[in-house]
């Protein structure tokens, strides 16, 4: 999150996710002039997908995040844009399995309630 796109940065993060995963066959990014400066730099050989609703899959993964903040009517500072969507995340990763916590639950609807037991107890 930043209040403006930087060359530097996007450049960082395409360099940062290169080397961690190798080079892709297609970038999906908005329209940005910037991202098209970068990945072409980068990236000349890969397709770069621009068309509207081409990061739809992306952008339903934080659905539930948006329906979240909407009631909170924005939020006010970086620091609580952080606590808020790692907060979201941790949660949404509780509920699909990629942690050991709650398991011993009887129900995947109380897994959520265990997962934060289990926490309070090691506090």
């Amino acid at each position: 999150m930043s209040k403006r796109r930087n060359t530097a940065a996007a450049r960082h993060f395409f360099e940062t996710e290169l080397s961690a995963h190798g080079r892709p066959a297609e970038v999906t990014t908005d329209l940005a002039a910037l991202l098209l400066r970068v990945i072409d730099e980068l990236i000349p050989e890969a397709a770069h997908a621009t068309e509207q609703f081409s990061t739809n899959r992306i952008e339903n993964d934080h659905g539930r995040l948006e329906a979240r903040l909407r009631p909170m009517r924005g939020l006010r500072t970086d620091r609580t844009a952080s606590v808020v969507i790692g907060g979201h995340a941790f949660v949404q990763t509780v509920r699909r399995g990629h942690y050991e916590l709650g398991v011993e639950s009887d129900r995947d609807r109380l897994r959520l309630a265990a997962t934060f037991d289990e926490l309070a107890a090691v506090t």
